[in-house]
């Protein structure tokens, strides 16, 4: 299956299960399901295993890990899924591009350090050679913020996409066949990302990669009718996460003893949750709603991803503008409370 065939399939379930999402009585919900990572270790998942949003929030929450942020869009879009922790901007994007009811209520994490692209060692290719890379062989997880960034890096580089096999795969997965040496190059995030480096190299740094425009930061996303319906609980579920993450940003004593608790949660030895992490800043509400953010930055970033994801035949077309799939009610509420 090609690389477009693959996200075009994607993009027509989601838009397929989008009419079946389930209706809400009148927001008055007894349990939620709230989809996140593993081996992607937050400040919200110390919160979570101390049961703190329950308590907060009056509701039961069925906690669902997931592999990838468009598994994330389908899941909201059958109703299965209230609320998706970290969805990348990539995936969101073509969901709501693909007219899916979406809406990004807060920035969950900024980190261009830890989502890249790795080039086998055994081909000996740096930024210096990255044209060397036509006609090799990538791990993509297709629709992701990866694979944004992978093409951002391509079209910098000048290598045509369309020369190389671009095979769908989740970090995890990806991951395991590069160690095997069936890829050329892989890209992914958090845990993967670490045993892909084991085997490689990138090409660009974070710090590189931002000095292109290529951001990497996930939302916080909902279905419309459930942020629609259920603006308290929304409002609740997003104040317990920003009193995590002020923990985790004072530093000290207080966020250390976080770091067993999230390595659990996460999947994760204790060293690679505190080394990952330091690689991820946490925006306060007040920075979140600032224009940089969700303020007007964030949906002009979603513009450009959308921009890319139409010139290299990703999706079909973009939205006029993505200022109304940003909704800032319930975190707003969040910050007053």
């Amino acid at each position: 299956m090609t690389l477009k065939s693959k996200l075009m399939g994607t993009i027509a379930a989601a838009t397929m299960l989008s009419g079946a999402q389930a209706a809400l009585a009148d927001g008055h919900l007894e349990e939620i399901t709230v989809a996140y990572f593993l081996e992607w270790p937050m400040p919200f998942q110390y919160a979570k295993v101390n049961g703190t949003y329950e308590e907060e929030m009056g509701v039961d929450i069925n906690w669902v890990a997931f592999d990838t942020g468009t598994a994330m869009s389908a899941a909201m879009a059958s109703g299965d899924v209230q609320i998706a922790v970290s969805q990348g901007v990539p995936p969101f994007v073509v969901a709501t591009s693909a007219g899916q009811d979406l809406k990004a209520v807060d920035v969950a994490v900024s980190y261009s350090e830890n989502d890249n692209c790795v080039v086998s060692s055994a081909l000996e290719i740096d930024k210096e050679s990255a044209g060397d890379l036509a006609g090799k062989k990538v791990g993509v997880p297709i629709g992701t913020a990866a694979h944004y960034g992978f093409l951002s890096q391509m079209n910098h580089f000048g290598v045509d996409v369309s020369t190389m096999e671009v095979v769908d795969m989740a970090p995890a997965e990806g991951a395991a066949a590069f160690e095997q040496g069936s890829l050329d190059m892989v890209c992914g995030w958090g845990g993967a990302l670490r045993r892909m480096k084991e085997h490689g190299n990138i090409l660009l740094t974070g710090a590189e990669k931002e000095e292109l425009g290529i951001l990497v930061f996930d939302v916080t996303s909902a279905p419309a009718e459930f942020v629609a319906e259920s603006p308290d609980l929304l409002a609740k579920f997003l104040k317990v996460t920003a009193d995590a993450n002020a923990r985790w940003n004072a530093g000290g004593a207080e966020a250390e003893e976080m770091i067993p608790v999230i390595a659990q949660d996460a999947g994760m030895d204790e060293q690679s949750t505190r080394d990952t992490m330091a690689t991820f800043v946490f925006p306060s509400p007040e920075e979140q709603l600032s224009e940089k953010w969700l303020g007007g930055g964030a949906a002009e970033f979603m513009g450009g991803v959308a921009g890319v994801f139409t010139e290299a035949g990703s999706i079909p077309s973009a939205l006029g503008t993505y200022d109304d799939v940003v909704d800032t009610g319930a975190l707003s509420a969040a910050s007053e409370m």
